[in-house]
């Protein structure tokens, strides 16, 4: 049983290394994951009628996202679709993007040319041009007046800092409050090309916002260089009257880590979010409430939104009003709180079918359209321009248009089946997850099971499309496996005592919560309890590697990344180690008080003094530049494994990367890594690559057309009898094409009246009319039962674009000359094949050949010419041996004597 469970893995697992054929497949790849599109910084035209973006997307070349402008027209539709326009395409990035008052022009922002100019065009089209460029940098436009922008820079280089660049002093300073250098806001005037400053703080600029009359500004102060480690001093908030020149300090106390500031539409006033938690003083992990700031009673005040889990997805301002996203464990609630005076009306909001799958992205002109985005853990993103309706009782937002087509190339892939489950936790409340179903899945069988574990700990998953090359459960679904997404104690979305609970109780619930799911699913029988994986990124590394310690005998592979192993040493080496590890362990690790040492409950916490329990392969990933989970905790992971030796352990770190992944070459590796790590140690299906063996040398070319199927010496298919031309499938499901062109012997079988040498029989058919190849294909469906035919023009045309490729390099003209011959001289060479008294076609097969899908086939690029079937007259597509074969022209006709034929079997 397990033999034949290991051959169904293998058959599913190895749908994924299928090829492309056209650009498309069925099946999900490595690339299909790494190279989506995404959209951001959706704005709308002051009028509504256009929409300017921003879309990103992997560059090969560049080993890096790259993004560039698009504008959508609202007002024009091609094909039943809203027309869009590419502005910008280069090779930098460009983002950013803002509309003119007048909308008749977008200013942004752009890598290029070292990212210190201010660039702009027309909506109408036509090139970018440089507006100024700025000698101290430029970011975060937005605008003040109709002709004036607001922008954050810094002052320049100092005397010291001069100094240090003529003495090419590269020597970091860890701490240096002397020299903290300040960020400020400046004004920008388009028309003078002037530049104000407006800000004269003495602190960095965190973030800012302008109202819409450029009369307030808001900005947040960071008071310490460490202060991402220590959460201390806190932020500054300033609110800046630009019209008088001068400032207030605001929220000075009782909000931890507010931001997000938006202001209303009268200019009165902002909302703005602070997390709610019992620990503000190292900005622990809490819910996220929202704040309405009046500007003439300077007071702050919670806005009501009467939902105890706080919000989930943010917030986005209709005029004075707010709609919020409500945490509501594995979705978001939508809500429309209307503003009067200092009382909100709470308003449920009914998206359809949308309903607590939908955020917003884009509000548009007098509030009535948006652009929501709808998704589910099974549906990519879709982008739709959409109506608000406010009612007396209730808001209404519709399912509108679709604006934004992204990733077409998904739509034809099989998207895993997903949805979200509950089970009881460790504290006896509910645990929620996304459970991704085995591709083409059974119920009463049982299959593999990866558990794919969030970082954080307060992250969250949602029931919204999230594949990435960190989770990816659609390759694994393929691979005929669940996959559990665990919203395990300590994740966000769940409300303050959920995501508060694991302060002081690190791993002691969360470990639990992911046992009590698979007993879960287990119990309901849809799991092979021997055959469990598990995988994650940063926290979800940390408990992955706690898992496997606690559990040492459960799981079959474990690939952990980014993951901390030794909490006395992340303490001073991760970013932001003080903050977090205050707030969950509640205490520095040299910390004695109330009796308790906090450095045995340090060593306590810390799996790597339990790393003699780890039996489960392990796959480790760390990006050298990560301050988050500083690499070398994974060399401590690595070096306890590889020392104690009782479980198999490999090591990759990423150069010059940070906690995320940013290069597509670093991202990609990482994704094959860790798949072959599942096949090998999981589903028992993979086969070592030999380092040796190259798969463009002749040896790999021949075992290919070893493959080829061959009867008593002769090329073909022995079926009722008779020998017939072999072919091979393109791709799943489709047509499948000869792998050689058809054979003397090949063709015998039809005529008897053909004759040959016998050293020709595997030779091409030659000197045969289309008319003869079409009374052959019939005879052969015949005798088969199958339908074969010639190729039509679009497959010819395919075919002789991947002739063209290789024609150089096969059986032409230019191969008998011996030389690089011109077109000039072909006349004068083919005088000389008159009194030749030898054919100058080889074999099938010669040569080596082409990948069309996952067919390999064979003689496209010389030897003979073959026919299809034209909308005319039948006539030949590829090369043969008479051919001259240049890049400047096409390919002349060809006689019949250098004519042959391949078949296309339906």
């Amino acid at each position: 049983m397990k033999t034949l469970r290991q051959l169904f893995f293998f058959v599913i697992s190895v749908l994924i290394y299928i090829p492309a054929v056209n650009g498309q497949t069925f099946n999900w790849t490595v690339a299909d994951v790494i190279n989506q599109e995404r959209a951001s910084s959706l704005q709308f035209s002051p009028d509504g009628n256009l929409l300017v973006w921003i879309k990103s997307k992997p560059n090969k070349e560049k080993d890096r996202s790259e993004s560039d402008l698009y504008l959508t027209r609202f007002d024009v539709k091609e094909d039943g679709k809203y027309k869009t326009i590419q502005l910008t395409r280069g090779k930098e990035s460009d983002f950013s993007p803002l509309f003119s008052k007048d909308g008749e022009t977008i200013y942004f922002l752009s890598s290029r040319e070292k990212g210190k100019k201010l660039w702009a065009m027309s909506v109408y089209g036509g090139e970018p041009y440089e507006i100024h460029e700025f000698e101290t940098g430029i970011s975060d436009i937005q605008w003040l007046e109709d002709k004036k922008l607001a922008f954050k820079s810094n002052e320049g280089k100092t005397l010291y800092e001069q100094k240090l660049e003529e003495e090419e002093d590269n020597t970091i300073v860890v701490e240096d409050t002397a020299h903290f250098k300040p960020s400020r806001i400046y004004s920008f005037d388009l028309k003078k090309k002037t530049i104000s400053r407006l800000t004269d703080n003495k602190y960095p600029v965190g973030e800012y916002t302008v109202s819409e009359n450029g009369k307030w500004l808001i900005s947040s102060h960071i008071m310490s260089p460490d202060y991402r480690a220590d959460a201390n001093p806190k932020p500054n908030y300033y609110l800046w009257n630009l019209e008088h020149e001068t400032k207030k300090e605001i929220l000075k106390m009782g909000f931890q880590t507010p931001g997000n500031f938006k202001f209303t539409d009268d200019n009165e006033g902002f909302y703005f979010v602070s997390v709610k938690s019992s620990d503000p003083q190292w900005n622990g992990a809490g819910i996220s409430m929202l704040h309405y700031y009046d500007i003439n009673e300077e007071k702050a005040q919670k806005v009501p939104i009467d939902w105890n889990w706080g919000l989930g997805s943010g917030f986005d301002v209709f005029g004075n009003d707010v709609m919020v996203g409500l945490a509501n464990g594995a979705t978001t609630k939508l809500a429309y709180l209307q503003k009067d005076g200092n009382e909100w009306d709470k308003k449920p909001v009914d998206a359809g079918k949308m309903n607590q799958h939908i955020t917003i992205t884009a509000v548009g002109h007098e509030h009535k359209k948006l652009v929501s985005v709808y998704s589910t853990a099974s549906t990519p993103p879709q982008y739709h321009l959409s109506d608000l309706n406010i009612k007396r009782r209730k808001v209404s937002i519709s399912e509108g248009t679709e604006v934004i087509a992204l990733n077409e190339y998904l739509d034809k892939k099989p998207k895993a089946k997903s949805e979200v489950i509950s089970w009881t936790g460790a504290k006896g409340d509910e645990v929620t997850g996304i459970l991704f179903y085995p591709e083409d899945y059974e119920e009463g069988r049982q299959y593999p099971l990866i558990v794919s574990i969030h970082g954080g700990p307060s992250g969250v998953d949602t029931d919204r499309w999230s594949d990435s090359w960190a989770y990816f459960p659609n390759i694994y679904s393929q691979k005929g496996a669940f996959v559990l997404n665990p919203n395990y104690h300590g994740s966000s979305n769940h409300g303050q005592e959920f995501v508060e609970s694991i302060k002081g109780h690190y791993y002691e619930f969360e470990i639990p919560d992911i046992i009590a799911g698979i007993d879960m699913l287990e119990e309901k029988g849809m799991i092979d309890r021997d055959s469990l994986g598990v995988k994650g990124w940063s926290n979800g590394a940390i408990l992955t590697t706690m898992l496997t310690v606690q559990h040492p005998n459960l799981f079959k592979a474990a690939a952990p990344g980014a993951g901390d192993v030794n909490w006395t040493s992340d303490y001073g080496t991760c970013a932001f180690g003080v903050s977090f590890d205050q707030s969950y362990f509640g205490g520095a690790p040299w910390d004695n008080t109330n009796g308790k040492i906090f450095n045995e409950t340090y060593i306590q916490k810390s799996p790597l003094f339990e790393m003699e329990k780890v039996k489960t392969p392990t796959i480790i990933f760390h990006g050298s530049k990560d301050r988050a989970v500083p690499r070398d905790q994974g060399w401590e992971y690595y070096r306890a494994l590889q020392q104690i030796g009782k479980a198999p352990v490999r090591f990759l770190w990423f150069p010059n990367q940070p906690h995320g992944l940013r290069k597509i070459t670093h991202q990609t590796r990482k994704m094959e890594e860790e798949i072959r790590w599942f096949d090998k140690h999981l589903f028992g299906t993979y086969e070592g690559k030999n380092e040796a063996f190259k798969k463009e040398s002749p040896l790999a070319e021949l075992l290919k057309k070893d493959k080829a199927q061959i009867k008593n010496g002769q090329y073909g298919v022995v079926i009722n009898d008779i020998l017939i031309p072999e072919t091979v499938s393109i791709k799943e499901d489709s047509i499948a094409i000869g792998r050689f062109e058809v054979t003397n012997a090949q063709y015998a079988e039809f005529d008897k009246d053909h004759s040959f040498p016998s050293v020709r029989a595997n030779y091409p058919v030659v000197d045969i009319s289309p008319e003869k190849a079409q009374q052959y294909l019939g005879w052969l469906s015949k005798k088969t039962g199958d339908a074969y035919r010639l190729p039509n023009s679009s497959e010819a045309a395919t075919l002789h674009k991947k002739a063209k490729k290789v024609a150089a390099k096969e059986n032409t003209l230019n191969f008998w000359a011996g030389y690089n011959i011109t077109i000039d001289e072909v006349s004068e060479f083919r005088s000389k094949l008159e009194n030749l008294d030898h054919t100058m076609l080889k074999e099938v097969g010669t040569y080596p050949g082409v990948s069309i899908g996952e067919a390999h086939i064979y003689d496209l690029g010389g030897n003979v010419a073959e026919w299809y079937t034209a909308e005319t007259d039948p006539q030949t597509y590829g090369y043969s041996a008479i051919s001259f074969v240049d890049d400047r022209g096409e390919i002349s006709s060809v006689p019949k004597q250098y004519s042959g034929f391949r078949v296309i079997k339906e």
